[in-house]
């Protein structure tokens, strides 16, 4: 073999550790389905959104958890001519808005069904559907006009029917263990559950700036204690 060719080999392998080093770095650490249902006067509706989480694998350790996806749209159908729809969002909300506890919802609810503690490692291989209550509910909000995110408001999940109106009521979230699958060529079937995309074909306003986001938060009464990108409130990459 040549010099070059010797070389050639050398700078190709290292390819190949670079990239299985960042397949292995952005790899989900589990994903999760959280399916969230409504009932109505018209039946119970249902929508659901999978979501990956990755934990920090750099080597700095100055990273931190994450989670793609979006939050679930719930469109709850035709009422009085008025449109309805129940929005759970990637936040939860203590003292301030938290994008943050939206890492921990199924390591939470599955350790809660359980009874006992789950670590992040063995999630992954867990399986069966659990319930999402409590404090692990995200912050539910639905938009008067989805295309005006001025028109948002916030919905206490015991208070549908004082938003919504009458045969209003939340039926219950839940999640599930989804298979990881092939990342980043998760496509579907064999290859694993593919992160949910498609939001801003429902509020088409996330599209753009982060300006619209910031405005429904706002409408919504929603406040943050530190900066925050509102967009992620809805949609991660």
């Amino acid at each position: 073999m040549s010099f070059i060719g010797k070389w050639i080999g050398v700078l190709g392998l290292l390819a190949v550790l670079v990239a299985g080093d960042q397949i292995r770095i952005h790899r989900p650490g589990h994903k999760y389905r959280l399916t969230v249902e409504v009932e109505t006067p018209a039946g119970i509706k249902s929508a659901s959104s999978v979501l990956a989480v990755v934990p920090d694998r750099g080597y700095s350790r100055g990273g931190k958890t994450v989670t793609h996806g979006e939050a679930v749209f719930v469109d709850l159908g035709e009422d009085h001519g008025q449109r309805k729809n129940l929005v759970a969002l990637l936040a939860h909300l203590g003292k301030a808005l938290d994008l943050d506890d939206v890492n921990y919802v199924a390591l939470r609810a599955y350790g809660a069904a359980r009874g006992s503690r789950v670590s992040f490692n063995e999630l992954s291989r867990l399986s069966g559907i659990v319930p999402v209550q409590g404090p692990l509910i995200p912050v539910l909000v639905t938009f008067g006009d989805p295309n005006n995110p001025a028109t948002a408001r916030t919905v206490a999940p015991d208070q549908l029917e004082a938003v919504l109106g009458a045969g209003y009521k939340l039926h219950g979230l839940s999640a599930e263990i989804v298979p990881n699958g092939f990342w980043p060529i998760d496509f579907g079937g064999a290859l694993g559950e593919p992160v949910t995309r498609g939001i801003t074909a429902k509020l088409p306003w996330l599209a753009g700036t982060g300006e619209p986001a910031a405005a429904a938060l706002k409408a919504a009464g929603l406040t943050a204690s530190a900066p925050i990108e509102p967009r992620e409130a809805f949609t991660r990459k």
